[in-house]
């Protein structure tokens, strides 16, 4: 049943474009058109004949050299490259389903079962309110957490992943910035500073002393320490812009 869609597809697709060509005229070809020159050529000179334009005599020397032109024309051979072109495009039209299909072989999986949209948007939808619900947790549980609690800081930065993997950036720089404010790390505040500028779309006065903390506190090989120096350059010129 699914190669009969595919069928009737293929054929919907097309069939604008067959019908195209073949009701395209064909353009006539060098041998035609002389042919056809040459006889309206002749009736102009009858009909000049006719109303004393030209002498008799004029007619039959004029006449002769268009019958001669004639003969030569009738001789060339007929030019197919309209023709062949027209083919050649046809050919390659019937080609774009038989690819299509050696390509979905290839790739796709017949057998497989259907997976329409919205039973994956569901699960979509079931998958994120089940990641709030662990994050609510999260925020419960670091609530009530003593602020000397060793666990604190590391419960703040698992908090900043999670929320950053849903997304929300403004509340992963939130839990970040608490985890940094329990200890700082050079790459901790690298990642509040990127985080605020991902919320805000712009290098803030707050992400730029982070910046500059962070530079200032990273091994000389850090491998990041030109990138940050870049963010900085470009924070410097954003707080310059009035």
């Amino acid at each position: 049943m699914i190669w009969m869609s595919f069928l009737a597809l293929a054929v919907i697709t097309l069939l604008p474009a067959f019908l195209t060509l073949w009701r395209r005229a064909v353009a006539r070809d060098e041998r035609s058109a002389a042919l056809a020159l040459h006889e309206a050529q002749l009736v102009e000179l009858d009909r000049d004949l006719a109303s004393g334009m030209i002498a008799p005599a004029e007619h039959i020397v004029a006449q002769t050299e268009i019958q001669r032109r004639i003969l030569v024309a009738d001789r060339a051979p007929a030019d197919t490259t309209e023709r062949a072109k027209r083919w050649g495009v046809v050919v390659a039209l019937m080609l774009i389903p038989v690819v299509a299909v050696g390509l979905y072989l290839t790739g796709g999986h017949p057998g497989f079962p259907a997976q329409p949209l919205a039973p994956r948007l569901e699960a979509i939808k079931a998958r994120d309110a089940k990641a709030g619900e662990a994050i609510d947790k999260l925020k419960a549980m670091l609530a009530t957490m003593a602020a000397d609690d060793p666990s604190l800081r590391q419960g703040y930065i698992l908090l900043g992943q999670a929320e950053a993997a849903r997304g929300h950036d403004a509340d992963a720089a939130t839990a970040w910035r608490k985890a940094l404010d329990l200890g700082f790390a050079p790459d901790l505040a690298i990642e509040v500073a990127e985080e605020q500028v991902r919320a805000t779309g712009h290098i803030s006065a707050d992400s730029l002393d982070l910046y500059r903390r962070a530079l200032d506190a990273a091994p000389k090989d850090a491998p990041w320490r030109q990138a940050v120096q870049q963010r900085i350059a470009q924070g410097e010129h954003e707080q310059e812009q009035p």
